[in-house]
């Protein structure tokens, strides 16, 4: 009993944590989305630079949310970790390991709670109730 209350509250800290600090990175991608100014961004899939911005967007906002509240955990996470490899092996591919290391480690946690979900304390579980 104790281990499962542990291990639930490390999935909260864990969901919660990892979805605050992704949004610090989301929110100025969403206000250079929507600033009108140029907009100049990585564009790994060929699709432009304005909708590769919108899909990192989506995934460091509206996904990072989505973790935090423990919404649709596992497929929240799924777009978050595309983004978070597309940042370490295409735009900082050519820059030292330090600037590799922040979306790589966001890339562990992330795979982590697609392999775990969203924990007893997110909406995931209180919905089933």
């Amino acid at each position: 009993m104790k281990r499962d209350f542990q291990s639930s509250l490390a999935l909260l800290l864990l969901r919660v944590g990892s979805g605050g600090l992704i949004l610090t990175h989301g929110i100025p991608k969403l206000q250079r989305l929507f600033g009108g100014a140029e907009i100049k961004f990585a564009d790994p899939f060929g699709l432009g630079p304005v909708i590769s911005l919108g899909l990192a967007t989506f995934a460091e906002v509206i996904c990072a949310i989505l973790v935090i509240v423990g919404f649709k955990t596992r497929l929240a996470v799924i777009p978050l970790i595309i983004t978070m490899l597309v940042a370490a092996f295409y735009a900082h591919w050519d820059d030292p390991f330090g600037r590799k290391e922040l979306p790589l480690l966001f890339c562990v946690i992330f795979i982590s709670l697609l392999l775990t979900g969203g924990g007893a304390y997110s909406l995931d579980k209180f919905k089933r109730r």
